[in-house]
């Protein structure tokens, strides 16, 4: 028998240059990122890192890559998609959520965000 695994890293802050216009790209923004990446595993208690997902290394994936600016959000949390299932083969879905802080609208109080999930 099996059990999934679902390991989240929620309210996760970073400065980063994403966006499509020019003072987004001048100026950056503060964003607001929630993920949660489920695995399958054999039943058992697990005692070791190797029978997990480490959400440290996660973490640093994460961080590297909104140092790398996009145009679109959209585009982030695609290609982090991709990079997750590479580098952790173990997940089978993947929820994402990527917020914009403060956005370029004039009179716009709020936040703007985009949302991916995705089963492999």
């Amino acid at each position: 028998m099996s059990q999934l695994i679902t390991i989240r890293l929620e309210q996760l802050r970073f400065f980063a240059y994403h966006g499509l216009y020019e003072a987004e790209k001048k100026t950056g923004n503060e964003f607001e990122m929630n993920l949660a990446v489920t695995f399958t595993r054999e039943d058992g208690i697990i005692t070791h890192l190797a029978d997990t997902l480490d959400y440290a290394a996660i973490y640093e994936l994460v961080k590297a890559e909104m140092q790398r600016p996009r145009e679109l959000l959209e585009t982030f949390l695609t290609e982090l998609a991709v990079l997750l299932h590479e580098q952790f083969p173990a997940i089978i879905h993947v929820s994402m959520s990527l917020y914009k802080l403060t956005v370029p609208i004039a009179n716009f109080a709020g936040r703007v965000g985009v949302e991916l999930e995705k089963s492999y």
